[in-house]
């Protein structure tokens, strides 16, 4: 079953946890500084660590049954970066092949997707890309994921709705499922001011292929839980597309999270009740792990949600 069909069969997803930040404190792999994680994949101990990665949270759906959703490490591998690094445009396909190769012997219903990302800081929205621009910029990698034979896109931690809505644009073209992931502060808003019903509103009018759905990633679920208590929130818009998390495991603010020089965790189990309290508040199709999150997390998530 292809992805949206399984979306739309009322499936529940487990997607993945932390990679970076474990990549870095557990194994010692730092990231390139221009693609970032996305070099690992042409350095042995970055694929065998990569590996053990994946495996473990795929060992974790498994073991409840859901289907697995995992992303390419390639949020800031554009064609700004690529060009101005050492690798060539090749670096996209052989990272979808990688994870392509993981699901082969996987034995488990997984699907592979591109992540994609805003071209600036994702934890602000200053220097921002109108609709127009962010079309143009993001297609390029975008069509070459598109040649790679992804499963899915999912465009993480767009911080503003300008360029949000120029990557749907961009994305709608290509016709390949795909998830737009906002960064939303408590207030219920997007870094940039926009409401989330209005972010929401505004890209399903605005291209002809909207989103599978929207989530929201990097964020605490409480985080998350006030953010749609808000009154501008509770609406059909919201209610109906606005439908996972890839939870970080700590609720501080984005600024502070992004200059914070250690990992900012909660316990396991204290991160799995935050993902149980939003779940009595939303419909939550989609739900993983970002920064601070490990195996641990993911699997007291995953069995208190969808317990043996």
């Amino acid at each position: 079953m292809d992805m949206e069909s399984r979306y739309h069969s009322q499936s529940t997803f487990l997607m993945e946890g932390a990679l970076g930040e474990r990549l870095k404190h557990e194994y010692g792999l730092y990231p390139d500084g221009d693609v970032m994680l996305a070099s690992h994949v042409y350095d042995d101990r970055g694929r065998e660590a990569l590996r053990a990665l994946w495996n473990e949270y795929i060992e974790i759906a498994r073991d409840h049954g859901r289907p697995f959703l995992a992303t390419t490490p390639t949020r800031r591998a554009n064609q700004e970066r690529i060009e101005r690094s050492k690798y060539s445009p090749a670096i996209i396909a052989d990272n979808v092949a990688l994870l392509k190769s993981i699901r082969d012997q996987a034995r488990h219903e997984m699907y592979v997707g591109a992540l994609v990302g805003c071209r600036g800081n994702a934890y602000d929205a200053k220097d921002v890309m109108d609709e127009t621009e962010a079309q143009r910029f993001h297609g390029w990698e975008i069509g070459l994921f598109a040649k790679s034979g992804v499963d899915f896109f999912y465009a993480g931690i767009m911080p503003a709705l300008p360029e949000a809505a120029g990557m749907a644009k961009a994305l709608s073209e290509i016709q390949i499922p795909y998830i737009i992931s906002l960064m939303i502060r408590g207030d219920g808003r997007l870094l940039d001011g926009t409401s989330l019903h209005d972010a929401i509103a505004y890209i399903d009018e605005f291209v002809s292929y909207p989103p599978l759905c929207y989530m929201t990633n990097c964020v605490h679920p409480d985080v998350v839980l006030r953010a749609l208590s808000q009154p501008w929130n509770r609406t059909k818009p919201v209610r109906v597309r606005f439908r996972g998390i890839q939870a970080n495991a700590s609720a501080l603010a984005p600024e502070e999270l992004d200059g914070s020089k250690d990992v900012q965790s909660s316990s396991p189990g204290d991160l799995a009740e935050g993902i149980c309290r939003l779940g009595e508040r939303m419909d939550l199709t989609i739900v993983g792990g970002c920064c601070g999150t490990d195996g641990r997390h993911l699997r007291a998530i995953a069995e208190a949600l969808w317990p043996r």
